[in-house]
């Protein structure tokens, strides 16, 4: 299993910490062996926890020039026609993605062509699945212009848990659908914004998967 590098400081800390405490048990046995092997397996467990979500999967991009792909490991906590005020400023379709803490936290391009746009906004931590984490909460805001197919927006926006965003897209660079765009740590969401034409394949509360999952079909 390949780990994701945003993972190597926190990985280092947790080891270091786990580490000093299994020889401590060792070391200077003062507690009782029952509640020792109980405090030792719980360390074992959060190095396991933190191991797991920091994990690359092995994937194999769907490439589909009329389809917007799933930006995130997942369960579709939102599906409903809003109003874009950062960029379209006008009614798009937003599905919303929820990731637990067990979900992979990778983050990847939806549709492929160009990045029109991105904005980091700094702000609050309200859990990611209230109706204002989309607005109030830390998040980065990236939009991606299809050479066909026109502009899909995509914003990932940080949890209770989550306090550290990471967006790679660059405004006028290229974006290739399926690949790595970011990664937010420990539990978040992502809000695909999209034309109000669009035939969304997905319905409430289904699980769904990054660079996989067919979202949305663009008008023919």
């Amino acid at each position: 299993m390949r780990l994701h590098r945003e993972g190597t400081p926190t990985l280092l800390l947790v080891l270091a910490v786990v580490s000093f405490g299994l020889f401590l048990l060792v070391k200077w046995p003062v507690i009782p062996t029952a509640l020792a092997v109980l405090i030792g397996s719980a360390l074992i467990m959060v190095l396991g926890i933190v191991f797991w979500f920091f994990r690359v999967p092995n994937r194999t991009p769907t490439a589909d020039d009329q389809a917007i792909l799933s930006p995130c490991d997942g369960k579709v906590v939102v599906i409903e026609e809003v109003e874009e005020t950062e960029y379209f400023k006008d009614k798009r379709i937003q599905v919303s993605i929820f990731m637990s803490p067990l979900n992979v936290h990778i983050n990847y391009h939806p549709i492929g062509g160009t990045t029109s746009y991105y904005k980091y906004h700094p702000g609050k931590y309200l859990v990611a699945w209230h109706p204002k984490s989309s607005t109030e909460n830390e998040r980065s805001t990236v939009v991606t212009r299809h050479p066909k197919h026109g502009e899909v927006l995509f914003r990932q926006i940080a949890g209770a848990m989550a306090r550290r965003i990471c967006t790679y897209a660059e405004t006028g660079k290229p974006a290739m659908q399926g690949e790595e765009f970011g990664f937010i740590k420990f539990g978040s969401r992502v809000d695909l914004l999209l034309p109000v034409d669009a035939k969304v394949a997905v319905a409430l509360g289904q699980v769904v998967t990054g660079s996989d999952t067919i979202i949305a079909h663009f008008k023919s």
